[in-house]
């Protein structure tokens, strides 16, 4: 990371970041004492952040936005797909999935299931992974078990951590390398549960969890991506995982969790992260093309 600048810890510096993330110029604030420092992921990157630190202090960001889209002025959601649409769209996508079960209910679940489901008086019976899935054609069901949630607040954590390492990584390394970490997790996730004998499940936490894996190896093998992972937050998602994979889960009610998706998530996100950051100059824009 490329130490840029310096400045009083009481200054409001949240359009400073939201342009600089427009922008696609990689970077952190830290807390030092009564200051505020910030450092940039890409140190060629320090001209376009100047320009911008001088429009900030001259108040004309703002104004800049303006001159540049001068009909009407971006809503929030229109700047949080302007920063990293994939992320947001995929948030959409699971909030709307959620809207549907609640009006459509079983239908959305059985079509969404990693294998079909079939209820026979008072039995649930699943289809075959091979013969039904894949032999049937029905391979986007690999997959989709991560786009069903089974509750408000089920939904609204995955989509918190989908938001924050997602928009990371696709503000920093572009729409595709967020894409793939996606799709190949959401895969490898879903078939970890699957195979521990579970057949009924979903939720984007699996992804969540590569999310934390790639985000987190990058920014200790590759520092100057830009890519961040607090300590404390890695201790809390790491330690909420050994949680319900404990007794101790289900002795407070947290006794259907998917655990082995929340593992092979974590795992398949280290391994992807360790490929990127030893075959990646990993730079800030680098790929830029592009319950449980």
């Amino acid at each position: 990371m490329y130490k840029l600048l310096e400045l009083p810890g009481d200054l409001d510096t949240r359009p400073l970041r939201q342009a600089m993330w427009a922008n696609h110029i990689g970077h952190r604030f830290t807390q030092e004492a009564d200051r505020q420092v910030l450092w940039l992921a890409n140190p060629e990157q320090r001209d376009e952040a100047a320009r911008l630190i001088e429009l900030w202090h001259r108040g004309e960001l703002e104004a800049s936005a303006a001159q540049s889209a001068p009909r009407r002025r971006p809503s929030i959601t229109g700047q949080a797909f302007g920063q990293a649409p994939l992320a947001a769209g995929l948030i959409a996508v699971c909030v709307a999935v959620f809207l549907c079960m609640t009006f459509a209910g079983d239908a959305i679940v059985r079509a969404f299931t990693i294998v079909p489901l079939e209820v026979i008086g008072q039995r649930l019976v699943p289809g075959d992974l091979v013969s039904d899935t894949l032999a049937g054609g029905q391979v986007w069901r690999l997959f989709t078990p991560a786009l069903l949630h089974f509750g408000w607040m089920h939904l609204i954590f995955n989509m918190l951590w989908v938001w924050y390492f997602g928009r990371q990584v696709e503000s920093l390394q572009g729409w595709r390398r967020l894409g793939v970490i996606v799709v190949v997790a959401a895969l490898f996730s879903n078939l970890a549960q699957y195979f521990t004998g579970t057949v009924l499940f979903g939720g984007m936490s699996g992804v969540d969890y590569a999310l934390l894996g790639y985000v987190w190896l990058m920014s200790r093998r590759r520092p100057e991506s830009g890519l961040f992972v607090p300590q404390m937050l890695m201790v809390f998602m790491l330690g909420w995982m050994v949680f319900t994979m404990t007794g101790l889960g289900d002795a407070f009610g947290f006794d259907n969790v998917a655990n082995e998706a929340h593992l092979g998530g974590l795992l398949i996100g280290l391994i992807m992260g360790w490929f990127a950051s030893r075959n990646a100059p990993g730079g800030a824009g680098h790929d830029a093309s592009g319950d449980r």
